[in-house]
């Protein structure tokens, strides 16, 4: 979001895993961007206690989740009068419970203490819905009274 607020930057934020696709499309367009780029990508690692060889699918399920929405801003669409923030997962699918389960970080609280493991749990959707919500609206915005001629 601090990035994209100069309105100079682009900003991709990809996961291989939940949509490979994307992934090479946000690079090409970060390559060829006449500026700076900053492309986010989402990356399954040991410590997060997963089984490794089912990586790219815990990649997949945390963007069901929404917990890692997939996006582009590309600052020359607006010169276009199109809106740079292209939203391009889905809407979330499924409760974050679902993705923070196969973690052994989220499992080792729930073990140790249900109740605040079930706390921060509706706290974090609470928060990927906000975000859900804000990304949104910001692709929504009307740009076409900025395009240059």
């Amino acid at each position: 979001m601090m990035a994209m607020s100069y309105g100079t930057v682009y900003v991709a934020q990809i996961s291989l895993g939940a949509n490979d696709a994307h992934a090479i499309k946000a690079l090409l367009e970060a390559e060829s961007y006449d500026g700076p780029s900053l492309v986010i990508a989402y990356c399954h690692c040991i410590n997060q206690g997963i089984d490794m060889s089912q990586g790219m699918k815990h990649q997949e399920l945390a963007v069901q989740v929404g917990a890692w929405p997939l996006y582009r801003y590309d600052p020359r669409l607006r010169y276009e009068g199109k809106n740079p923030l292209q939203l391009d997962s889905k809407e979330p699918s499924k409760a974050i419970g679902e993705w923070a389960s196969a973690e052994n970080r989220f499992k080792s609280l729930h073990k140790a203490n249900p109740a605040v493991a079930a706390e921060l749990e509706g706290r974090a959707q609470r928060d990927i819905n906000f975000r859900q919500m804000l990304y949104r609206n910001l692709a929504g915005l009307d740009y076409s009274g900025l395009k240059e001629d």
